[in-house]
């Protein structure tokens, strides 16, 4: 039986409710969760889906939403959003809520990635394709109007694991595609799974470690080694190198301890670090768009964004 644990009653019904990772549920899921109209059409804002090569030269679809407040300005500083969902999950409601809300309070062009997921696209694809976009951000960056100097990068979850490892690949690369900050929600970047946060949490509603058990059945079927920029960014000697961070964590979630090693392992490096530990949360705990803790953290994160964009 599940354990009961003290979440703040404002995430209600999410706070009862655990995902369901079957085949054919995910199956369902992901052909029935597609980009919705407010985020594709609405009065303050223009999207555009651009079609890419992703990996192994699958199509990947990035959709570019310019808020009207800077459609006429040059070098505009950019947003590359990843969504979480364990790597099988398409992004639910709240993510395009949070992602609609950045682009419009911090007046800057939104690239939603929108990757393809196991398990028909098991590891690498997600990492791989995240990296894809972040090429063709830098790459285009001219006839998208965009800034390379003030490009950010977010990602929340499995989103999070995408985001850091597509930096750490450009790094691995040699190539110049360095975002100006890093804004990382309830991140997993630790593969090992033997933290104190992923042993205690087995039960938690939303996600937990049993859940990541199960998930990883899908997500690496096989079992194979991958470097540690795809999976496990905490063991990656390169994280010095990135760039500023913002990293928030919920309370009951299995992954709060990968947040806040990588926080610590930051600033050992000498990487500016901000770390925010929200309490009475469980892991998704924003998919409740409307509730305060909610809002009252994508203020912080809003307020972050823009002051990484006025440094430049």
């Amino acid at each position: 039986m599940a354990r009961k644990y003290p979440i703040s009653k404002e995430f209600f019904p999410f706070s009862s409710f655990t995902a369901p990772t079957s085949r054919f549920v995910l199956f369902l899921s992901q052909k029935t969760q597609g980009v919705p109209r407010f985020f594709r059409k609405n009065k303050e804002s223009s999207t555009t889906r651009i079609k890419i090569k992703g990996y192994k030269g699958e199509e990947l679809s990035l959709y570019v939403l310019t808020p009207n407040s800077i459609r006429e300005t040059a070098n505009r500083p950019a947003l590359i959003f990843i969504h979480g969902g364990g790597f099988v999950f398409e992004a639910y409601r709240s993510h395009y809520q949070i992602a609609l809300k950045y682009a419009l309070e911090c007046d800057c062009v939104l690239v939603y990635v929108k990757y393809n997921l196991a398990p028909k696209y098991p590891f690498p694809y997600p990492q791989e394709e995240g990296y894809k976009a972040l090429e063709y951000v830098f790459e285009h960056a001219k006839e998208l109007g965009i800034d390379t100097s003030r490009i950010g990068i977010t990602g929340d979850s499995a989103g999070a694991t995408i985001a850091v490892s597509s930096m750490l690949n450009a790094i691995h690369q040699n190539k110049d595609y360095r975002p100006l900050f890093q804004l990382l929600i309830y991140p997993w970047l630790d593969k090992r799974g033997d933290s104190e946060s992923n042993r205690k949490y087995t039960d938690t509603p939303m996600w937990n470690s049993s859940l990541s058990a199960k998930s990883h059945k899908l997500t690496d079927p096989k079992g194979l080694e991958y470097p540690t920029y795809i999976n496990s960014p905490v063991e990656n000697g390169d994280i010095g190198l990135l760039p500023p961070a913002y990293i928030e964590v919920a309370e009951f979630d299995c992954l709060h301890d990968d947040g806040v090693l990588f926080h610590r392992l930051l600033k050992e490096k000498g990487v500016e670090s901000t770390l925010y530990e929200t309490k009475g949360t469980m892991h998704g705990y924003d998919s409740k768009f409307k509730a305060p803790t909610t809002q009252r953290m994508i203020a912080k994160r809003i307020e972050f964004i823009k002051a990484q964009f006025a440094k430049k």
